[in-house]
């Protein structure tokens, strides 16, 4: 028979509000298609960052909107039913959705997320708590149906929802609430809405005195005696019901209300898809109260860092001390929750805020799924003895150090694009917030210009990869796990579920901007990755390669003849020059070879010459050369890059003989 494992002194089963973290973005979403079709603004995704866009600052922290703001919805304010047939082609009213695409595998894929994640929830849960980390499985000879009626007696008994949990999740919640409205904050602008004629929506930001009072309050309440922080921990199972229950109740309620007030956006006709994206796109309370800001930021965040809190409270009142191990994310949750709140004006032009509609997969995962889900790193040391879980202290100073490197990076990166963009736009201001890390702003950045009219950022970290910030992402994910030990496959939900969402977010936005920039975004990645360009050198090809190294590229030459071939800006590590003769075909794939052996792929491709210059009696040769012997240059460094991950890069011919093509 299972038995509960935790600090607690005793199983109660009352309920204490949890913090919910904030949406995923996109949880790895799988397209397909439908019956309607509508093109999308899309911009590259900025990630918070410490410093952010300021329009107004406000002292007084009224929380009031600059003039009236608009719900944010359709522009009509006619009440429909919200299930609007859309016809073919490209449509005009907002209130269809004209993609033609369904994410998530449509109706059905979403129905079955909204069954088992919650499901999955209280697996995960049961699992922590009453069988020691592992796996819930039936016992020896116990039946499938007596095992789920013992699982389901578990969760009864347990999580049930208290009125307790009600309170205490309800009333944090209004804090939240009253603490956005009323604290001093920022004004933030949002992405200009072309459905509301670019219209661009207020923000009031309020997250960094938000999260400091929300401090302040929680030590002064355990301190005081009046709520002990570790009653989250006691009271997890009611309090994670209550978030459940609470995810289904304001999502019924949004949906419901968004078709009363005629408020939907993008509807597809199908009720149960449209339940689970959402119907408003904007939905305010009293125009004051940004739901989707409101919710990104603080519930998700707040209390998972609240909830560790209480995790490091109970230990200190059990063994006397707290681990280093609970420190590690006690730190961790800390960095995050600020960096969310630091930098909330930053969240208001993101792809949430922008195309993001307010239904069922925001509200749910921001009150239930994050907070409840992503703990278990904590959860796990709160169940265990230090002694379960210990690292040596050099493995520990590991940890610390490591993060809080790979945390200056994330934050800083993220700054440098923020302010990049601010400071285009004339709106940069720079910011007092904890903590201003080193290099968060490039001056004179290096930029590549699109025809979008926006430039792309090949400056600071953004030279050295498109999404590093992403990579940090997925190093917090994994040491957030990795700080539990492998005892428990619960603590590792969040590290491998992030991780795979984070990287098919990468790929997303890369697709993305390669559609939306195209040649200059190709461009940008080789200033990011440090790839080289490649050229077979004839004539005007040398000073293509003298411009191209000037700009701190990497350049590969190849030519009959290297020893004529001198470049004084060359070195090893970013130039390399290749005898190739392209009427020889072993001299082809021995310079491809080599080109792989250096630099691990090919990168652009181009061949150049000088053709006017040329002698009658040479034309002959030249035309072999050119237009036959260059076929097997273009064959082969087609089928490597098509072979390479990821594949692809750009294959340019350019000739002086003829203009130029490609």
């Amino acid at each position: 028979m299972a038995t509960r494992r935790s600090l607690r002194e005793s199983p109660k089963k009352t309920a204490l509000p949890d913090g919910y973290v904030t949406t995923p973005g996109t949880l790895g979403r799988h397209r397909g298609t439908r019956r309607s079709v509508a093109p999308i603004e899309e911009q590259e995704q900025e990630p918070v960052d410490g410093s952010a866009e300021i329009h107004k600052s406000n002292g007084n922290a009224n929380g009031s909107q600059r003039g009236k703001e608009a719900n944010g919805t359709g522009i009509s304010n006619d009440k429909t039913n919200g299930a609007v047939k859309a016809p073919r082609g490209k449509g005009k009213d907002p209130k269809i959705d004209h993609t033609g695409e369904y994410e998530f595998g449509g109706p059905n894929g979403v129905l079955l997320m909204m069954i088992i994640f919650p499901i999955l929830m209280y697996y995960m849960w049961i699992g922590a708590t009453y069988y020691n980390g592992s796996f819930p499985q039936p016992e020896k000879g116990e039946s499938i149906s007596d095992f789920l009626i013992h699982l389901c007696d578990l969760v009864y008994g347990g999580a049930f929802p208290t009125v307790k949990a009600w309170v205490i999740y309800w009333g944090f919640l209004v804090f939240q609430a009253v603490c956005y409205l009323y604290l001093p904050g920022v004004y933030a602008d949002g992405k200009r809405l072309p459905h509301e004629n670019g219209k661009q929506l207020t923000y009031y930001c309020s997250g960094v005195w938000s999260f400091y009072t929300t401090i302040a309050v929680a030590m002064g309440l355990h301190m005081s005696g009046l709520f002990k922080l570790y009653t989250i921990i006691d009271e997890f199972g009611p309090i994670m019901s209550v978030a459940i229950l609470s995810g289904f109740f304001v999502s019924i309620i949004a949906y419901a209300s968004a078709l009363y007030r005629g408020a939907q956006h993008r509807m597809t006709s199908n009720h149960i898809y449209d339940f689970f994206m959402g119907a408003e796109l904007n939905p305010r309370m009293f125009g004051l109260l940004d739901f989707k800001m409101f919710f990104e930021v603080r519930l998700p965040w707040y209390i998972l860092f609240l909830l560790t809190l209480g995790v490091a409270a109970r230990q200190y009142e059990v063994f006397g001390f707290v681990s280093g191990e609970v420190g590690f994310l006690i730190m961790a949750h800390f960095l995050y929750a600020n960096a969310c709140s630091k930098g909330e004006d930053c969240i208001v032009t993101t792809w949430d805020m922008y195309y993001e509609k307010w239904g069922f997969m925001l509200i749910f995962w921001n009150l239930a799924g994050v907070p409840f889900s992503y703990c278990h790193c904590s959860i796990y040391l709160a169940n265990h003895a230090p002694s379960v879980y210990k690292w040596s202290p050099p493995a520990l100073a590991a940890f610390f150090v490591s993060y809080l490197f790979v945390y200056w990076i994330w934050d800083s990166a993220n700054a440098q694009k923020n302010h990049f963009r601010q400071m285009e736009r004339g709106t940069y201001t720079q910011r007092n917030t904890f903590p201003q890390v080193p290099w968060h702003t490039i001056q004179n950045p290096k930029k590549i210009p699109t025809e979008t009219g926006d430039s792309i950022l090949v400056d600071g970290w953004y030279k050295f990869a498109r999404k590093i910030h992403y990579s940090c992402d997925a190093y917090f994910a994994i040491t957030w796990g990795l700080i539990t030990g492998f005892k428990s496959p619960f603590p590792w939900f969040y590290s491998v579920f992030f991780t795979c969402m984070i990287i098919h977010r990468a790929l997303r936005d890369v697709q993305r901007c390669r559609e939306k920039y195209g040649e200059p975004w190709m461009k940008s990645t080789h200033h990011a990755k440090g790839l080289p360009h490649n050229r077979l050198l004839h004539g005007f090809g040398a000073n293509f390669v003298t411009e191209v190294l000037s700009h701190g590229d990497i350049c590969v030459a190849k030519a009959r003849n290297l020893t004529t071939l001198s470049f004084p800006s060359s070195t090893p590590q970013n130039y390399l020059a290749l005898l190739l003769e392209v009427t020889i075909p072993t001299t082809i794939s021995s310079a491809f070879d080599e080109e792989i052996a250096k630099f691990g792929r090919v990168a652009g491709h181009r061949l150049s010459g000088s053709f006017e210059e040329l002698k009658e009696s040479k034309i002959r040769t030249q035309m072999e050369v050119k237009f036959f012997g260059v076929l097997g240059v273009m064959k082969k460094a087609t089928g490597v890059m098509r072979k390479q991950a990821p594949s692809g890069e750009v294959i340019q011919q350019i000739t002086s003989f003829g203009g130029q093509g490609r």
